[in-house]
């Protein structure tokens, strides 16, 4: 669950404290209050309330129950700051009522108050705010997922296109009376790659390593189809250990890289995939020749909707008039 408040947020606590506000006044009246009760008193409400809601979620929500999920001090804080904004609350009160100090109460009657007062002054506006929050998380787990279906569906169709077949048997009759050597590494190549389509149809994640595996059989095809139009290099600055990314997530990249750009004939469109820490980075060169081909985007933005449901990092993307540069986090999957 997002946290943070945004402007329907914060309109919501414009009403809410608008009216508490107003009941309190008719609640003064009732009581013949002073003016400095009216002064004092009423803005004292709204802002240790709106201090304590941000406290909340700001802090306490996201610290302890959604990062570290220890029960005990979310309790632990929770309770602390609203039993603070209660005895905030009590003193400024009696203090505007002109009490007598002699009669103010003891430290365990003072804690109950403070508690039932604090929990009565946070807790309605709280719960609603935290309810909103919860069905725009819902709504948009929602609206993720089943994108993330019709993802997997294209993902799907893609992986068995018959234009992707199509091209590699054109390139493999090509190769069988030229260089029957390498026509027989394609056909392995091309069976690997094929395997591991169908191996991991229903994986979200794929170690890194395999990935990395895929894509160097996948470059083989591209680099063997287009001669030296396609120039791929590999930097593995890190252990592969342990890590994820997306499953077909570089083949997404790569996909691209060839879609939208082509050679001129004089020299090729340089790609390199580097791997440091934390991120796989593509960079590629892009063509000054103008390639005939409708772009809608998609194969990136299903990337992007899929590490929403995936990390916390978001994929970046740097497009420049020489290049073409895309980040997507490594995941590391914790026990």
């Amino acid at each position: 669950m997002n946290t943070k408040l945004n402007k329907s947020d914060y309109v919501i606590l414009g009403i809410f404290y608008l009216i508490s506000a107003m009941l309190n006044v008719f609640d003064y009246l009732d009581q013949n209050a002073t003016l400095i009760e009216y002064l004092i008193d009423i803005p004292m409400y709204v802002i240790t309330s709106c201090l304590g809601v941000l406290i909340y979620m700001y802090f306490i929500i996201p610290r302890f129950l959604i990062h570290k999920k220890n029960y005990i001090l979310f309790a632990v804080f929770g309770l602390l700051v609203i039993t603070s904004i209660g005895v905030i609350e009590r003193v400024v009160g009696f203090a505007t009522g002109n009490n007598d100090w002699s009669k103010f109460p003891e430290l365990g009657n003072l804690i109950l108050y403070a508690i039932f007062n604090g929990s009565d002054s946070v807790g309605l506006i709280l719960g609603i705010i935290i309810t909103k929050k919860f069905y725009e998380g819902q709504t948009q787990i929602s609206k993720i997922t089943a994108q993330q279906k019709e993802n997997e569906l294209k993902l799907l169709r893609s992986q068995i296109d018959p234009h992707f077949l199509f091209n590699n048997l054109n390139t493999l009759d090509s190769l069988i009376d030229s260089n029957p050597t390498k026509a027989k590494e394609y056909i392995n190549r091309l069976s690997l790659i094929y395997r591991y389509l169908i191996q991991t149809k229903d994986a979200e994640v794929m170690e890194l390593s395999d990935e990395i595996n895929f894509a160097k059989n996948y470059i083989f095809l591209i680099e063997t189809r287009f001669s030296k139009d396609y120039e791929f290099t590999i930097e593995e600055n890190i252990s592969l250990l342990n890590k994820f990314i997306p499953t077909s997530a570089i083949q997404t990249l790569l996909e691209n890289v060839v879609k939208h750009n082509k050679s001129d004939g004089t020299k090729p469109i340089k790609t390199n995939i580097l791997i440091n820490e934390g991120w796989l980075i593509v960079t590629n060169t892009k063509s000054k020749v103008k390639v005939n081909k409708e772009s809608l985007g998609t194969g990136l933005a299903n990337l992007k909707a899929r590490y929403q449901l995936l990390s916390d990092e978001k994929v970046q993307v740097v497009n420049t008039e020489t290049k073409f540069e895309v980040f997507i986090p490594i995941i590391e999957l914790s026990n």
